[in-house]
């Protein structure tokens, strides 16, 4: 990586890909603090490449940190995942700038970022795919990305991890489902993390003019199980679960069970593997 990249390649990006400066804007700020709960150096050198307005995609304090211990639980589990299956597959739907590969990788892994044409383009500028990371277009929606993965390390039979970090929230239930059980049917036995909210989250909490406003929420995370044969859920993680400083005020809704559960990040495993 080199060289700034000019501010009128973000044109093609729409109002919602163009939400991927949000991440990399707060990824990139926490890691130049002496107190960070992540550090992404590849997230530092992006933003220094890309010529933004990143003042304009700034976030409360207490947003930033909701996302960072988000993110760090992503990382925890592709950790988790690839200390059991070092030689394992991590597929990241909706990747936008992320650098979770750098961030994770133990040398043996493959890593497929899914995203919209447009965000691909843009990754493609600023990253470069090796031999283990790779770049694929398409929206989530458009199964043919599974075509691509399927040729590639699908018939290898190595386990595989999807990531699908603010991504699933933003559908209609309906879309949700049916990715669920495309992966399920696809990838027999893979594993699958997502963040989701409670319905009431969906319907009430306030959502920045910048942002899309989220679409599906999940009563009960054992629903999903009756969604497709053998889907069964592995665990909950939940932001209150540890009393982090720096959520200030925030730590004290660990106190009220309802709020504390309302938005958490859950792991499933999609059926059993094939053969």
């Amino acid at each position: 990586m080199s060289g700034p990249m000019p501010a009128d390649r973000l044109r093609n990006l729409n109002a919602v890909s163009r939400t991927l400066l949000i991440p990399l804007s707060i990824r990139a700020s926490e890691s130049q603090r002496p107190d960070a709960l992540v550090r992404d150096p590849a997230a530092v050198e992006l933003a220094r490449r890309l010529d933004a307005d990143f003042a304009s995609v700034q976030r409360p304090e207490g947003d930033r940190v909701s996302f960072l211990l988000r993110m760090r639980e992503f990382d925890r589990q592709a950790r988790v995942f690839l200390a059991m299956h070092p030689d394992g597959v991590l597929v990241d739907l909706g990747c936008g700038l992320d650098t979770r590969f750098e961030r994770v990788d133990n040398g043996q892994a493959e890593w497929y970022g899914v995203d919209l044409p447009e965000v691909i383009a843009l990754r493609e500028d600023l990253l470069d795919e090796t031999p283990r990371s790779h770049f694929t277009a398409g929206s989530v929606l458009d199964f043919s990305w599974m075509d691509v993965l399927s040729s590639q390390a699908g018939k290898s039979g190595r386990p595989i991890l999807f990531l699908a970090e603010a991504v699933l929230v933003y559908l209609a239930e309906a879309e949700v489902k049916r990715l669920v059980q495309a992966i399920a049917g696809r990838f027999p036995g893979a594993e699958l993390v997502c963040d989701v909210y409670a319905p009431v989250v969906v319907r009430l909490h306030p959502v920045p003019p910048d942002m899309p406003k989220p679409r599906w929420g999940l009563k009960d995370d054992r629903d999903v199980e009756a969604w497709a044969p053998g889907i069964r859920l592995i665990s909950q993680w939940y932001y209150f679960d540890e009393p982090e400083p720096r959520l200030g005020a925030f730590r004290l809704m660990r106190y009220v069970p309802f709020i504390a559960r309302a938005v958490r990040v859950v792991h499933y495993r999609l059926g059993d593997a094939a053969g």
